[in-house]
Protein backbone atom coordinates (compact mmCIF):
# COMPACT_ATOMS: atom_id res chain seq x y z
CA UNK A 1 0.00 0.00 0.00
CA UNK A 2 1.40 3.38 -1.00
CA UNK A 3 1.89 6.08 1.70
CA UNK A 4 -0.72 8.37 0.06
CA UNK A 5 -3.33 5.63 0.05
CA UNK A 6 -2.55 4.86 3.69
CA UNK A 7 -2.91 8.51 4.68
CA UNK A 8 -6.25 8.85 2.85
CA UNK A 9 -7.49 5.66 4.51
CA UNK A 10 -6.57 7.01 7.96
CA UNK A 11 -8.35 10.28 7.19
CA UNK A 12 -11.51 8.42 6.15
CA UNK A 13 -11.38 6.28 9.30
CA UNK A 14 -11.00 9.41 11.44
CA UNK A 15 -14.06 11.06 9.82
CA UNK A 16 -16.09 7.85 10.34
CA UNK A 17 -14.95 7.69 13.97
CA UNK A 18 -15.88 11.37 14.49
CA UNK A 19 -19.31 10.69 12.99
CA UNK A 20 -19.84 7.73 15.35
CA UNK A 21 -18.71 9.67 18.43
CA UNK A 22 -20.86 12.66 17.43
CA UNK A 23 -23.89 10.41 17.08
CA UNK A 24 -23.35 8.91 20.53
CA UNK A 25 -22.87 12.33 22.14
CA UNK A 26 -25.95 13.74 20.37
CA UNK A 27 -28.05 10.79 21.49
CA UNK A 28 -26.81 10.97 25.09
CA UNK A 29 -27.20 14.74 25.59
CA UNK A 30 -29.81 16.00 23.15
CA UNK A 31 -31.42 12.72 22.06
CA UNK A 32 -30.67 13.81 18.49
CA UNK A 33 -28.47 11.07 17.04
CA UNK A 34 -28.70 12.35 13.43
CA UNK A 35 -27.65 15.92 14.26
CA UNK A 36 -24.86 14.60 16.46
CA UNK A 37 -23.58 12.47 13.58
CA UNK A 38 -23.68 15.48 11.24
CA UNK A 39 -21.80 17.70 13.68
CA UNK A 40 -19.29 14.91 14.31
CA UNK A 41 -18.69 14.49 10.58
CA UNK A 42 -18.24 18.25 10.15
CA UNK A 43 -15.74 18.24 13.02
CA UNK A 44 -13.81 15.34 11.45
CA UNK A 45 -13.73 17.04 8.04
CA UNK A 46 -12.56 20.27 9.66
CA UNK A 47 -9.65 18.45 11.34
CA UNK A 48 -8.74 16.72 8.03
CA UNK A 49 -8.81 20.11 6.29
CA UNK A 50 -6.46 21.49 8.94
CA UNK A 51 -4.17 18.50 8.32
CA UNK A 52 -4.13 19.28 4.60
CA UNK A 53 -3.29 22.93 5.28
CA UNK A 54 -0.38 21.83 7.49
CA UNK A 55 1.00 19.56 4.74
CA UNK A 56 4.11 21.71 4.15
CA UNK A 57 5.02 21.91 7.85
CA UNK A 58 7.59 19.37 8.96
CA UNK A 59 8.15 17.99 12.45
CA UNK A 60 11.33 20.07 12.71
CA UNK A 61 9.36 23.27 11.95
CA UNK A 62 6.69 22.32 14.48
CA UNK A 63 9.36 21.63 17.13
CA UNK A 64 11.05 24.96 16.44
CA UNK A 65 7.71 26.80 16.61
CA UNK A 66 6.87 25.11 19.91
CA UNK A 67 10.23 26.09 21.38
CA UNK A 68 9.78 29.69 20.19
CA UNK A 69 6.24 29.82 21.61
CA UNK A 70 7.42 28.61 25.03
CA UNK A 71 10.25 31.15 24.98
CA UNK A 72 7.83 33.96 24.05
CA UNK A 73 5.39 32.97 26.79
CA UNK A 74 8.24 32.87 29.31
CA UNK A 75 9.27 36.46 28.49
CA UNK A 76 5.62 37.53 28.52
CA UNK A 77 5.26 36.07 32.00
CA UNK A 78 8.34 37.95 33.17
CA UNK A 79 7.02 41.20 31.72
CA UNK A 80 3.62 40.87 33.36
CA UNK A 81 5.21 39.82 36.66
CA UNK A 82 7.11 43.13 36.70
CA UNK A 83 3.76 44.91 37.40
CA UNK A 84 4.06 46.97 34.25
CA UNK A 85 0.26 46.91 34.04
CA UNK A 86 -0.31 48.07 37.63
CA UNK A 87 -1.64 51.47 36.50
CA UNK A 88 -4.18 49.82 34.18
CA UNK A 89 -7.69 49.21 35.42
CA UNK A 90 -8.53 45.63 36.39
CA UNK A 91 -11.11 45.23 33.64
CA UNK A 92 -8.44 46.03 31.04
CA UNK A 93 -5.50 44.12 32.56
CA UNK A 94 -6.67 40.75 31.18
CA UNK A 95 -6.98 42.25 27.67
CA UNK A 96 -3.53 43.85 27.84
CA UNK A 97 -2.10 40.61 29.23
CA UNK A 98 -3.65 38.66 26.36
CA UNK A 99 -2.09 41.08 23.88
CA UNK A 100 1.34 40.72 25.54
CA UNK A 101 1.15 36.89 25.50
CA UNK A 102 -0.02 36.79 21.87
CA UNK A 103 2.62 39.27 20.69
CA UNK A 104 5.60 37.62 22.39
CA UNK A 105 4.36 34.14 21.49
CA UNK A 106 4.04 35.09 17.81
CA UNK A 107 7.45 36.80 17.70
CA UNK A 108 9.06 33.81 19.46
CA UNK A 109 7.58 31.34 16.97
CA UNK A 110 8.62 33.36 13.92
CA UNK A 111 12.17 33.84 15.18
CA UNK A 112 12.52 30.12 16.00
CA UNK A 113 11.18 28.99 12.61
CA UNK A 114 13.55 31.29 10.72
CA UNK A 115 16.57 30.29 12.82
CA UNK A 116 18.96 27.50 11.96
CA UNK A 117 19.82 24.76 14.39
CA UNK A 118 23.28 26.17 15.03
CA UNK A 119 21.75 29.46 16.16
CA UNK A 120 19.96 27.68 18.99
CA UNK A 121 23.35 27.16 20.65
CA UNK A 122 23.43 30.93 21.33
CA UNK A 123 20.36 30.51 23.54
CA UNK A 124 21.29 27.12 25.03
CA UNK A 125 25.12 27.20 25.06
CA UNK A 126 25.66 23.58 26.13
CA UNK A 127 23.12 21.98 23.82
CA UNK A 128 23.90 21.38 20.15
CA UNK A 129 21.31 20.06 17.72
CA UNK A 130 22.68 17.25 15.59
CA UNK A 131 22.75 17.88 11.85
CA UNK A 132 20.50 15.44 10.03
CA UNK A 133 22.54 15.62 6.85
CA UNK A 134 22.45 13.25 3.92
CA UNK A 135 25.81 11.86 5.06
CA UNK A 136 24.16 10.57 8.26
CA UNK A 137 21.59 8.49 6.40
CA UNK A 138 22.05 4.71 6.73
CA UNK A 139 23.87 2.83 3.96
CA UNK A 140 21.82 0.05 2.39
CA UNK A 141 24.17 -2.52 0.82
CA UNK A 142 23.42 -5.07 -1.87
CA UNK A 143 24.89 -8.51 -2.53
CA UNK A 144 27.51 -7.40 -5.07
CA UNK A 145 29.00 -4.73 -2.81
CA UNK A 146 29.41 -7.23 0.04
CA UNK A 147 31.11 -9.75 -2.23
CA UNK A 148 33.29 -6.97 -3.69
CA UNK A 149 35.04 -6.62 -0.31
CA UNK A 150 36.26 -3.03 -0.76
CA UNK A 151 33.48 -1.58 1.39
CA UNK A 152 35.19 -2.54 4.65
CA UNK A 153 38.39 -0.72 3.66
CA UNK A 154 36.51 2.41 2.57
CA UNK A 155 34.40 2.55 5.75
CA UNK A 156 37.52 2.08 7.87
CA UNK A 157 39.02 5.25 6.38
CA UNK A 158 36.04 7.29 7.62
CA UNK A 159 34.98 8.60 4.20
CA UNK A 160 31.58 6.92 4.55
CA UNK A 161 29.50 7.72 7.62
CA UNK A 162 26.32 6.12 8.84
CA UNK A 163 25.40 2.55 9.73
CA UNK A 164 25.45 -0.34 7.26
CA UNK A 165 22.06 -1.99 6.75
CA UNK A 166 22.03 -5.51 5.33
CA UNK A 167 18.51 -6.68 4.35
CA UNK A 168 17.55 -10.19 5.35
CA UNK A 169 16.85 -11.14 1.71
CA UNK A 170 20.42 -10.09 0.76
CA UNK A 171 21.77 -12.32 3.51
CA UNK A 172 19.59 -15.17 2.22
CA UNK A 173 20.95 -14.63 -1.29
CA UNK A 174 24.52 -14.84 0.02
CA UNK A 175 23.60 -18.09 1.77
CA UNK A 176 22.16 -19.52 -1.45
CA UNK A 177 25.32 -18.59 -3.34
CA UNK A 178 27.52 -20.16 -0.65
CA UNK A 179 25.51 -23.42 -0.89
CA UNK A 180 25.42 -23.43 -4.70
CA UNK A 181 26.72 -26.40 -6.69
CA UNK A 182 28.49 -23.99 -9.04
CA UNK A 183 32.05 -23.56 -7.66
CA UNK A 184 32.28 -19.93 -8.88
CA UNK A 185 29.00 -18.93 -7.22
CA UNK A 186 29.92 -20.89 -4.10
CA UNK A 187 33.23 -19.03 -3.83
CA UNK A 188 31.51 -15.65 -4.30
CA UNK A 189 28.93 -16.44 -1.63
CA UNK A 190 31.53 -17.58 0.88
CA UNK A 191 33.68 -14.53 0.22
CA UNK A 192 30.66 -12.30 0.84
CA UNK A 193 29.79 -14.05 4.10
CA UNK A 194 33.40 -13.83 5.28
CA UNK A 195 33.52 -10.12 4.46
CA UNK A 196 30.26 -9.53 6.34
CA UNK A 197 31.51 -11.46 9.37
CA UNK A 198 34.70 -9.39 9.48
CA UNK A 199 32.71 -6.15 9.40
CA UNK A 200 30.42 -7.32 12.20
CA UNK A 201 33.39 -8.22 14.40
CA UNK A 202 35.01 -4.84 13.80
CA UNK A 203 33.87 -2.31 16.42
CA UNK A 204 34.37 0.52 13.91
CA UNK A 205 31.35 -0.69 11.90
CA UNK A 206 27.67 -0.55 12.82
CA UNK A 207 26.20 -3.43 10.82
CA UNK A 208 22.45 -4.05 11.16
CA UNK A 209 20.52 -6.97 9.72
CA UNK A 210 17.12 -5.61 8.65
CA UNK A 211 14.16 -7.98 8.53
CA UNK A 212 12.52 -6.43 5.48
CA UNK A 213 8.77 -6.51 5.01
CA UNK A 214 9.02 -5.83 1.25
CA UNK A 215 7.09 -7.96 -1.18
CA UNK A 216 8.54 -11.44 -1.28
CA UNK A 217 7.71 -12.17 -4.93
CA UNK A 218 9.66 -9.15 -6.22
CA UNK A 219 13.26 -9.31 -7.42
CA UNK A 220 16.13 -8.48 -5.09
CA UNK A 221 16.83 -5.19 -6.89
CA UNK A 222 13.18 -4.13 -6.65
CA UNK A 223 13.07 -4.96 -2.95
CA UNK A 224 16.29 -3.03 -2.38
CA UNK A 225 14.80 0.08 -3.99
CA UNK A 226 11.57 -0.31 -1.98
CA UNK A 227 13.51 -0.70 1.26
CA UNK A 228 15.72 2.29 0.42
CA UNK A 229 12.64 4.47 -0.05
CA UNK A 230 11.07 3.18 3.16
CA UNK A 231 14.19 3.72 5.29
CA UNK A 232 15.21 6.93 3.41
CA UNK A 233 18.63 5.29 3.14
CA UNK A 234 21.44 5.62 0.62
CA UNK A 235 21.95 2.58 -1.59
CA UNK A 236 25.59 1.46 -1.81
CA UNK A 237 26.30 -0.74 -4.83
CA UNK A 238 28.54 -1.28 -7.85
CA UNK A 239 25.70 -2.41 -10.14
CA UNK A 240 25.19 0.30 -12.76
CA UNK A 241 21.72 -0.95 -13.77
CA UNK A 242 20.55 -0.94 -10.15
CA UNK A 243 21.92 2.61 -9.83
CA UNK A 244 19.81 3.79 -12.77
CA UNK A 245 16.64 2.13 -11.47
CA UNK A 246 17.10 3.51 -7.95
CA UNK A 247 17.83 7.06 -9.12
CA UNK A 248 14.75 7.05 -11.35
CA UNK A 249 12.68 6.28 -8.24
CA UNK A 250 14.29 9.00 -6.13
CA UNK A 251 16.62 6.83 -4.03
CA UNK A 252 20.07 8.25 -3.26
CA UNK A 253 22.78 5.97 -4.69
CA UNK A 254 26.51 5.64 -4.07
CA UNK A 255 28.27 3.71 -6.86
CA UNK A 256 31.61 2.30 -5.75
CA UNK A 257 32.83 2.11 -9.35
CA UNK A 258 32.13 5.83 -9.81
CA UNK A 259 34.25 6.49 -6.73
CA UNK A 260 37.09 4.38 -8.09
CA UNK A 261 36.98 6.21 -11.42
CA UNK A 262 36.96 9.59 -9.69
CA UNK A 263 40.09 8.67 -7.72
CA UNK A 264 42.08 7.74 -10.80
CA UNK A 265 44.87 10.21 -11.51
CA UNK A 266 44.06 12.54 -14.39
CA UNK A 267 46.59 12.49 -17.21
CA UNK A 268 46.28 14.81 -20.19
CA UNK A 269 48.27 15.41 -23.36
CA UNK A 270 51.44 17.37 -22.62
CA UNK A 271 51.76 16.21 -19.01
CA UNK A 272 55.20 15.14 -17.86
CA UNK A 273 55.73 12.27 -15.47
CA UNK A 274 58.20 9.62 -14.41
CA UNK A 275 57.28 6.05 -15.13
CA UNK A 276 58.95 2.68 -14.71
CA UNK A 277 59.20 0.75 -18.00
CA UNK A 278 58.40 -2.86 -17.13
CA UNK A 279 57.76 -4.72 -20.39
CA UNK A 280 57.98 -4.55 -24.17
CA UNK A 281 55.32 -2.94 -26.29
CA UNK A 282 53.56 -4.28 -29.38
CA UNK A 283 55.92 -2.51 -31.77
CA UNK A 284 59.64 -3.18 -31.78
CA UNK A 285 60.59 0.25 -30.41
CA UNK A 286 57.93 0.50 -27.69
CA UNK A 287 58.10 -0.05 -23.94
CA UNK A 288 55.19 -0.16 -21.50
CA UNK A 289 54.74 1.25 -18.01
CA UNK A 290 51.77 1.60 -15.65
CA UNK A 291 50.36 4.30 -13.43
CA UNK A 292 49.50 3.57 -9.81
CA UNK A 293 45.87 2.72 -10.75
CA UNK A 294 46.94 0.30 -13.48
CA UNK A 295 46.52 2.64 -16.47
CA UNK A 296 48.85 1.57 -19.30
CA UNK A 297 51.37 4.04 -20.75
CA UNK A 298 53.00 3.05 -24.07
CA UNK A 299 56.28 4.89 -24.56
CA UNK A 300 57.63 5.14 -28.10
CA UNK A 301 61.33 4.56 -28.88
CA UNK A 302 62.02 3.35 -25.33
CA UNK A 303 62.70 -0.38 -25.80
CA UNK A 304 66.37 0.06 -24.90
CA UNK A 305 65.35 1.59 -21.50
CA UNK A 306 63.42 -1.42 -20.19
CA UNK A 307 63.79 -1.82 -16.42
CA UNK A 308 64.49 1.89 -15.91
CA UNK A 309 62.38 4.79 -14.65
CA UNK A 310 62.22 7.42 -17.38
CA UNK A 311 60.89 10.96 -17.69
CA UNK A 312 58.18 10.95 -20.39
CA UNK A 313 55.70 13.37 -21.97
CA UNK A 314 52.14 12.27 -22.76
CA UNK A 315 51.59 12.56 -26.53
CA UNK A 316 48.05 11.21 -26.99
CA UNK A 317 45.29 8.93 -25.74
CA UNK A 318 43.21 6.11 -27.17
CA UNK A 319 39.87 4.95 -25.76
CA UNK A 320 39.53 1.17 -25.81
CA UNK A 321 37.00 -1.31 -24.45
CA UNK A 322 39.38 -1.96 -21.55
CA UNK A 323 39.75 1.74 -20.71
CA UNK A 324 41.98 4.61 -21.75
CA UNK A 325 45.40 3.91 -23.26
CA UNK A 326 48.09 6.65 -23.21
CA UNK A 327 50.99 7.09 -25.60
CA UNK A 328 54.09 8.98 -24.54
CA UNK A 329 57.48 10.06 -25.80
CA UNK A 330 60.78 10.22 -23.96
CA UNK A 331 61.51 13.68 -22.76
CA UNK A 332 64.51 15.09 -24.53
CA UNK A 333 67.29 16.29 -22.25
Amino acid sequence: MTPLLTINLLRALFVIFSCFVGARIGDAIYEQQVFGAIYGTIFGLFIVLGDRLLKGISLRTFSSATFGLLLGLFFSRLLIASNILRDTSEDKQWMMGLIVYATFGYIGMMLAIRSSRDEFSLIIPYVRFRESAVQDAPLLVDTNIIIDGRISTICATGFLSGSLVVPRFVLDELQRLADSADPIKRERGRRGLDSLNLMQKNSAFAVTIHDSTAEGDASVDTRLVQLGKMLQARLLTNDSNLCKIARLQGVSVLNLNDLANALRPLVATGDELEIALVKEGRDAHQAVGYLADGTMIVVNHARQHLGKTMHVVIAGTLQTTAGRLFFAELKQA
